[in-house]
């Protein structure tokens, strides 16, 4: 069943031309696409949330498969980090919106196609208005609280939901949101405590990874616009880069899920950053920490105050009785460090002995980027630490406003 074009409106289809049907040879001597899969896939419109590591290759073999309107949701800018990862983005384009860096890829590529730029963060109040003009959605995104706003909105407005999800060196895959499968609250009816699993910048990633999941992605969505092989409707793909294995899982529709069951109680978008317990951005709080936005030295996240990296400048310089620890990864360590004692924060309770002696001393916290040094902050306060701060924006904001010859990862 094709999901994007029915049947009737096959005499509609846009014609190729003779470039066309040129470029796209190797698919039209396929008999499962031909002529008409051609003209199905320029005629199709897919949304493209997110030009990240998924939505880059993503992006790029639909607009090399003949998809005629692509659509771009990213607010973000490139970043040289990205490029290990996001092929569709440059050296050449970094610091340029994301939107226009793919879109400048993806009309060398093929000239045929049309981008549309969306240069927004997706939200409650426009995702059903980006969403209207498409026919597929494909879920490049990286955090909870997107996922469950897309599979919310996809449910809605009935658009299919082309899933992907990576970390470190495992990813998933899924059609979600049709009409005779699953969404994804079928599988996650609720999202994981904040905090409890870490992105990909606190976390890594093996760059290859998300070309895997994406181009898996895209096949989904080919397939959706064609209405040939078995899309991923009701099972969950689960690859293993590292082995090099795959699996697959049945899922079942949730009679009971309040977005795409029989009695839905999800009728309208609703607060997703309240929904998986985030903070919002304009708040001081655990968000702003992870994102690496300093905070000041008077603000308190859950009981934990925050210090600026000038002010542990200064008290260094000074050579104020303050007890500096690092709660990264030794590996991460090896990278930069300030010269501080390294205990990771995964193994940081069982070591409260080592460092006991500094109980009552000023002790200041410091990871990457804040996130994980304010979970070792809180650890050390239940362990009767009488006086710990956690750094705010981390080694990254050490190398920023302090050192800027230490390298940022």
């Amino acid at each position: 069943m094709a999901i994007a074009i029915e049947e009737e409106e096959v005499a509609a289809l846009p014609k190729l031309s003779n470039d066309e049907i040129a470029r796209y040879s190797r698919h039209l001597i396929l008999p499962e696409v031909g002529m008409e899969g051609q003209q199905k896939l320029k005629a199709a419109k897919v949304l493209c949330v997110g030009t990240g590591g998924l939505g880059a290759p993503l992006a790029l073999y639909l607009a090399a498969a003949g998809v005629g309107t692509l659509g771009l949701v990213d607010f973000d800018t490139v970043d040289a980090s990205n490029l290990q990862r996001q092929i569709i983005h440059s050296t050449a384009t970094v610091g340029k919106l994301k939107v226009d860096s793919a879109e400048i890829m993806l009309n060398g590529l093929n000239p045929n196609m049309k981008v549309v730029k969306h240069n927004v963060m997706l939200t409650s109040a426009n995702a059903l208005e980006i969403f209207k003009d498409y026919d597929i959605i494909a879920d490049g995104t990286d955090n909870f609280q997107t996922r469950y706003l897309v599979n919310d909105a996809c449910v809605l407005t009935g658009k299919p939901n082309a899933y992907g999800s990576i970390f470190r060196f495992e990813g998933q895959a899924s059609v979600f949101a049709t009409k005779e499968g699953p969404c994804y609250r079928c599988l996650y009816p609720e999202p994981p405590p904040p905090g409890l699993v870490p992105s990909c910048a606190e976390g890594g990633v093996l760059g290859i990874l998300p070309g895997l999941i994406g181009v898996i992605q895209a096949t989904e969505v080919i397939k959706l616009i064609l209405g040939i092989g078995e899309p991923l409707v009701g099972r969950l793909l689960l690859v293993d880069a590292l082995g090099m294995g795959f699996r697959t899982l049945k899922l079942r529709k949730n009679p009971d899920c309040p977005a795409c069951g029989t009695h839905p109680t999800v009728t309208e978008l609703i607060d997703y950053d309240q929904f998986c317990g985030i903070e919002p951005p304009s708040a001081v709080g655990p968000l702003e920490v992870a994102q690496n936005k300093a905070v000041g030295d008077a603000a308190v996240v859950d009981g934990i105050p925050q210090i600026s990296v000038q002010t542990l400048k200064q008290k260094l310089d000074a050579k104020e009785n303050v007890f500096v620890l690092d709660v990264r990864e030794l590996h991460e360590y090896q990278i930069a460090n300030l010269g501080a004692p390294l205990i990771p924060v995964g193994t940081l309770a069982g070591r409260i002995a080592e460092i006991a002696e500094h109980k009552n001393d000023e002790v200041v916290v410091h990871c990457r980027s804040g996130a994980r040094s304010q979970k070792a902050a809180v650890i050390l306060k239940e362990a009767g630490f009488t006086n710990v701060l956690n750094l705010s924006g981390g080694i990254l904001e050490w190398a920023d406003k302090i050192d800027p010859s230490m390298p940022k990862y």
